[in-house]
């Protein structure tokens, strides 16, 4: 063996002189290459279905605060109770609906991108079998 026998050619013959089917190593570094990118665009749908649940939930925050400012805008001390008691349970309903409506927007938009990132790996995994598959052949000069 020589110094310029790759590790690659080595492989080749160790395979060859074993009977094992043969490989496509060409075929087999350009699934891997498809695999990796299949990998970042998984990680990137994932990050941006992050980032439309922080986009969300501050929307949420804002939608509180408005409500809040409006209930401090029309909150008068010295009303009369039941009227700053009818506008508290009402800010306390606008509340809980904004952040129930939140919540929801937020776990569907999670679940969603979810969904998608492991399709996009689960899609791969299958071509990435069936490349493989063929690209084993058996080994004709065994």
């Amino acid at each position: 063996m020589t110094d310029n026998s790759s590790y690659i050619d080595m492989l080749r013959k160790f395979g060859t002189d074993l009977g094992l089917p043969k490989l496509n190593v060409d075929e087999l570094l350009q699934t891997q290459k498809k695999n990796l990118e299949a990998l970042g665009q998984s990680a990137k749908v994932a990050a941006q279905g992050a980032q439309s649940v922080a986009q969300k939930q501050r929307e949420v925050l804002e939608a509180g605060l408005r409500e809040a400012s409006t209930l401090a805008r029309e909150y008068k001390p010295l009303g009369k109770v039941h009227e700053n008691l009818a506008l508290q349970t009402e800010f306390a309903r606008k509340m809980f609906d904004i952040a129930v409506k939140g919540a929801q927007d937020s776990a569907s938009t999670a679940r969603q991108s979810t969904t998608d990132a492991v399709k996009i790996i689960q899609d791969r995994m299958k071509e990435s079998f069936e490349e493989f598959r063929a690209s084993v052949r058996p080994n004709k000069s065994a």
